[in-house]
């Protein structure tokens, strides 16, 4: 059957499975902040690594923000302190400082990254000892390369670990709407946990149902405040101050947003800044192909994909934007940057 042919163990660092193998006390790890993917990563991990005898603890920073993973944040630990011989593997980043609070107690473990993200640090790995990083920028998902994980260890997927991975990966490609024409092995992958036990109806309900009112609310006033930039080919926009306080960050639901906005026609790439307090703003940057969103995200110290990135900066609304518009313009060309510096 197609799901049974899908190639595993030759694409999985022989280093990352003796360093599994060899080892008994895993802590495993995600970026704060975590989302579908980064959840569905560690929780489908550590549940194969408890079937093969090992200790498996998954932690995290936190807090769980966002509605679809909510309901998983009491599996997760926080440890304060770590005694004994016990081994990390990072999940979804590729550099400790992403672990956010848990980095002071795990800094110094024996420690493997897997990414499908650029690599953080390309200097060093996450020990100071190469070969166990395992980062494929072309997965589409970290549960993409878990599940190769899983398979190239010797196990096979119970259900549970399936619908994890499955939900994972809905998550970080839109539920499919991501992948390309060179995509064919992420639907041989997703028809493999399926076969395992996975729903996709289920996995569609939990990504994208469940949503207040007040969500939709806040979408109409974001959507509304949009501007079509360089002949249609960006559209921004940003959530006021105001707005962070009244809806919360429980009531943001991006991949609508983004999703509504991708289907305009011309679009190329979309920018939504989000006044997060007084001083500090978060930016999310899509693109529909060919822009390059990850590295006008690193030009401002961010990072991410070619076609969906991130960051968190310092300043307002009224400060980034014209900033944000000339980065583009070297894109696009520079028609709208003095109109919106005005």
């Amino acid at each position: 059957m197609l799901a049974r042919a899908v190639q595993t163990k030759s694409l999985v660092p022989l280093e990352l499975l003796d360093f599994i193998n060899e080892g008994s006390k895993f802590l495993i790890v995600g970026h704060k902040e975590p989302d579908g993917d980064c959840v569905g990563s560690q929780l489908a991990l550590a549940s194969a690594l408890r079937r093969m005898g090992k200790v498996a603890v998954p932690c995290s920073a936190g807090p769980f923000k966002r509605t679809e993973v909510e309901s998983y944040e009491h599996r997760f630990d926080k440890p304060k302190a770590v005694d004994g011989d016990v081994r990390v593997i990072l999940l979804d980043c590729s550099s400790l400082d992403r672990s956010g609070d848990l980095e002071h107690v795990l800094t110094g473990l024996p420690m493997a990254a897997i990414d499908h993200h650029k690599k953080e640090r390309p200097d060093l790995a996450p020990n100071g000892a190469a070969g166990l990083f395992y980062v494929d920028e072309l997965a589409p998902s970290a549960t993409f390369m878990v599940f190769r994980l899983i398979r190239a260890l010797g196990l096979n997927l119970l259900p549970e670990e399936a619908a994890l991975l499955f939900f994972g990966l809905c998550t970080d490609t839109g539920f499919f709407r991501h992948v390309d024409s060179g995509g064919a092995q992420t639907f041989e992958v997703a028809a493999a946990l399926v076969e395992a036990g996975a729903d996709p109806k289920a996995a569609f309900a939990s990504i994208y149902g469940g949503k207040s009112l007040d969500s939709r609310k806040l979408l109409a006033r974001i959507l509304d405040r949009a501007e079509s930039l360089f002949d249609g080919k960006l559209i921004l926009s940003c959530e006021e101050y105001e707005e962070t306080c009244r809806f919360g960050q429980e009531g943001r639901d991006s991949d609508s947003l983004y999703q509504l906005l991708q289907t305009v026609d011309g679009v190329e790439a979309i920018v939504i800044i989000r006044q997060e307090s007084p001083g500090n703003c978060t930016v999310g940057f899509r693109s529909r192909s060919c822009v390059d969103v990850r590295s006008i995200a690193e030009s401002f110290g961010g990072g991410g994909h070619k076609n969906a990135a991130g960051l968190s900066i310092e300043g307002t609304i009224a400060d980034l934007k014209p900033k944000i518009i000339g980065a583009f313009g070297n894109v696009f060309g520079s028609s709208d940057i003095q109109a919106a510096r005005k």
